[in-house]
């Protein structure tokens, strides 16, 4: 397997690239942070949407660009770098692999063309612990009709509160389990804005007897949950591979600019030797990024044991990265005078999404058979 982008995808990433770098990224997080008015800036979302970002992985025949997940992991890599906040992850990896996965014709036709043109954001609810706990699903969907009645919570729902729908993770009376496509203004859906270290959107929802139409729930078989699971996890690792990039860059600059005694910190040979682990790290983390996200695009048989190595190895350097940077920078690193701490932010709360390195690890090991 050959672990290079082709020409189609290097040119994606170029153009987003010089997009990102056009706009001022971290500062619309400080003011969506410190102001608290806006959730997410609506006219970078719109452009992003015009630039076909939001249908990369969805088929040419519902509107989209089929791309595949290596070009839209080019993109989660840049979100990562430039610490962007809009509906992407959300929308376009989450609920895209969704509906891609187990989605008939009509779900496909209804919501994957609104999807790429940008007219709706959609959320994936399946958290209903403090922890990732991916088969502990208590929100129960009764039968009433033609419809079903679903009650009980999900937390840290991303971007629940700017979301047109809700996809809703349930089990029904006899065990099985589905994904309901709910209206984020159905009648007794409650959800309450929590607070991230992030800046990002986050919620948590309450169900109280919503009703659901039989025509929006899907069943979903623990293979294909699996399978979503492992494609969002390859997703958030990218996006992490992009923030490790961006606080080992922005690390090696502060480390050639700051003097003491006379000459850049950089030349002293203890820091060199820390930056050089770093780079070591996270080039061996570009390379488990790109093999699972071809993984996603071949259909690989060992898509799960690739998508736990990629969540732990990239949760791992992360850490590392930004620990160091901070360190790196003393105690100026420590302050909201720069933009290095915000980095860190980002990469501890993506660390635990869909369950931190230690679960990966733990996972890795079963599927391996240790």
């Amino acid at each position: 397997m050959a672990l290079v982008l082709n020409e189609e995808q290097k040119l994606l990433k170029e153009s987003v690239k010089d997009f990102f770098d056009s706009k001022e990224k971290i500062s619309a997080l400080r003011k969506i942070r410190d102001e608290g008015k806006d959730l997410y800036d609506e006219n970078l979302w719109k452009e992003m949407c015009e630039m076909g970002l939001t249908g990369l992985i969805i088929p040419e025949n519902y509107g989209g660009l089929n791309f595949g997940y290596v070009a839209l992991g080019q993109v989660l890599e840049l979100i990562g770098r430039n610490l962007v906040i809009s509906p992407l992850i959300s929308t376009s990896l989450m609920s895209t692999t969704i509906i891609n996965t187990i989605g008939n014709e009509n779900k496909k036709k209804q919501f994957l063309k609104k999807i790429a043109l940008g007219e709706i954001t959609m959320s994936f609810a399946y958290q209903e612990k403090s922890n990732f706990d991916p088969y502990f699903i208590n929100t129960i969907a009764e039968s009433d009709g033609d419809s079903y009645i679903i009650n009980g919570e999900k937390f840290y729902v991303l971007d629940a509160n700017i979301s047109d729908y809700i996809i809703a993770l349930v089990k029904i009376e006899n065990g099985s389990l589905g994904c309901c496509i709910i209206n984020s203004n159905a009648e007794g859906l409650k959800t309450e804005k929590t607070e991230f270290m992030d800046t990002r959107n986050r919620g948590n929802i309450e169900f109280n007897n919503v009703s659901v139409s039989k025509e929006n729930f899907i069943e979903i078989k623990l293979e294909d949950l699996d399978k979503i699971y492992n494609i969002i996890s390859i997703g958030i690792s990218s996006e992490m591979l992009g923030i490790s990039i961006e606080a080992f860059e922005r690390t090696i600059q502060y480390l050639k600019e700051r003097e003491q005694f006379g000459v850049p910190i950089g030349s002293f040979q203890a820091l060199q030797h820390r930056a050089a682990k770093m780079f070591i790290e996270i080039e061996l983390s570009r390379s488990v990024v790109f093999k699972a996200l071809k993984a996603i695009d071949d259909n690989s048989q060992n898509l799960s044991e690739l998508a736990s190595l990629c969540k732990s190895k990239l949760g791992r350097t992360v850490k590392l990265v930004t620990n160091e940077a901070i360190q790196m920078h003393g105690g100026i690193g420590m302050t909201d005078d720069i933009d290095i701490g915000l980095f860190l932010k980002r990469a501890r709360v993506a660390q635990q999404s869909l369950g931190d390195y230690n679960y990966h690890l733990n996972r890795y090991a079963d599927i391996s058979g240790y």
